[in-house]
């Protein structure tokens, strides 16, 4: 952190100089958007970030849990700087995140969110080579953070997103005829999420994803914004779907290297295989939204498992499931993320700026599945009811709040290991400021 702070602060003292240098301007500044520097022959960069402090509070119907679990944080403080060499038909983007906490909520070690150099082949078609948020995802994880109609994205992308990978991206943009037209995209990726710095662990995840767009392109990027801000004036839908196939995975669904080992008989590493599927769609007009996700996740287990590793680093060779039994492939798919969910979500953005918005989100696990676990799911329905107030036209400042009601099964407990035996009402109110 010391010497993310000292490149800060030199970045600080520097640009302006570097602006003088190279004779570049300062030609425009859209509040939210960010600022736009460009020089000579096309050259271009653009600053800018997103502050977010947040309060949640979590409360049980049930009697016996009295109190409430409250939190006060910063739930994300990110940096983004984009470049553009049009002569090169290049392009570049650096996004950090300085408030410890992951895209989904919990709490992360890195810092690096993008990283990655882009080559644009033609108009329709460019490679993408670094980390990146991966088109394989749910729609809502193509969405930019200060664009969300809810304080939080759903259980849905919890459960199921890697959210970035680090590897090869290939983006296309074809015009059907008329006003429609096909944007697919191709990845090969390390599949074990973001940068790994120590050992990759298992093979290449390969991956694709196809959207149908029959009226014509969003104004202003909106098929990666999520409420209709700008009040879209004619229709604008956009119809997806995205599969994925992990070749052996080390962790709970390929998002963190070398968090779950499995052994052969000769100790070599024999890791399961991972799919992910889903289809998803996205309409607005005058203000009304509505997004639909489906996910759905497989595995496969290898039949030459013998050894499990330890987080010490030790091995043991028993695997006893949810059931008690000896039995491999349950243990491994039991801490694996299996399943099925869908989210659906809907909201008007009103001419004075406030959005009300609802979201339903259904999270059906398979017998064997770390969904099953009572802390962290286990929990098949969530009912959320917002509130926004954009304090200034697109997405730079609003204040929202929101209630969400969910519905722990039998075995579930909370953070501390304390049974739940009611309802979860969870309240979460935020500010978002764009620059």
């Amino acid at each position: 952190m010391k010497r993310l702070l000292i490149a800060l602060v030199l970045l600080i003292i520097l640009v302006p100089g570097f602006l003088c240098a190279q004779d570049l301007q300062l030609n425009r500044y859209t509040f939210g958007e960010g600022i736009i520097i460009s020089g000579d022959e096309g050259y271009s960069i653009k600053l800018g970030g997103i502050v977010q402090p947040s309060f949640e509070s979590k409360l049980f119907t049930d009697p016996t849990h009295p109190d409430a679990f409250n939190r006060f944080r910063m739930r994300r403080l990110n940096i983004r700087l984009a470049g553009d060499a049009a002569k090169q038909k290049v392009e570049y983007g650096l996004q950090i995140d300085l408030s410890g906490t992951g895209e989904t909520g919990d709490a992360s070690s890195s810092i690096l969110m993008d990283a990655w150099v882009a080559y644009n082949l033609t108009k329709q078609i460019q490679f993408t080579f670094g980390q990146r948020s991966t088109p394989t995802d749910n729609r809502e994880l193509t969405m930019g953070s200060q664009s969300l109609q809810l304080v939080e994205r759903s259980k849905l992308t919890s459960a199921f997103s890697n959210i970035r990978e680090f590897g090869l991206f290939v983006d296309g943009t074809f015009n059907t005829g008329g006003d429609s037209y096909l944007k697919p995209c191709v990845t090969i990726t390390n599949g074990d999420g973001l940068n790994v710095v120590q050992k990759d662990h298992g093979g290449l995840k390969f991956g694709g994803r196809l959207d149908y767009l029959p009226f014509g392109l969003f104004t202003n990027f909106g098929q990666f914004r999520q409420a209709d801000v700008v009040r879209e004036l004619t229709p604008k839908l956009v119809i997806g779907g995205n599969l994925s196939h992990n070749i052996g995975i080390s962790s709970r669904n390929g998002k963190e290297s070398g968090t779950i080992l499995y052994l052969d008989s000769l100790s070599q590493e024999s890791l399961p295989n991972f799919t992910k599927y889903g289809i998803d769609f996205l309409f607005k007009y005058r203000g009304f939204s509505v997004i639909g996700e489906f996910v759905g996740t497989a595995a496969t287990v290898p039949t030459n498992i013998r050894q499990r590793v330890r987080t010490d680093g030790t091995t043991a060779t028993t695997f006893v499931d949810n059931n008690g039994v000896q039995n491999v492939s349950n243990y491994v798919k039991e801490r694996m993320i299996l399943g099925k969910g869908y989210n659906i979500q809907a909201g008007y953005v009103f001419k004075n700026r406030i959005s009300v918005d609802a979201r339903y989100t259904h999270i059906a696990a398979d017998t064997h599945s770390f969904l099953n676990n009572g802390t962290f799911y286990n929990r098949p329905n969530y009912y959320t009811v917002g509130i926004s107030k954009y304090l200034s036209r697109g997405y730079g400042m609003k204040i929202q709040g929101s209630v969400t009601y969910a519905t722990p099964k039998a075995g579930s407990n909370d953070l501390s290991g304390m049974p739940i035996t009611g309802n979860e009402w969870i309240m979460n109110v935020i500010t978002s400021i764009a620059f």
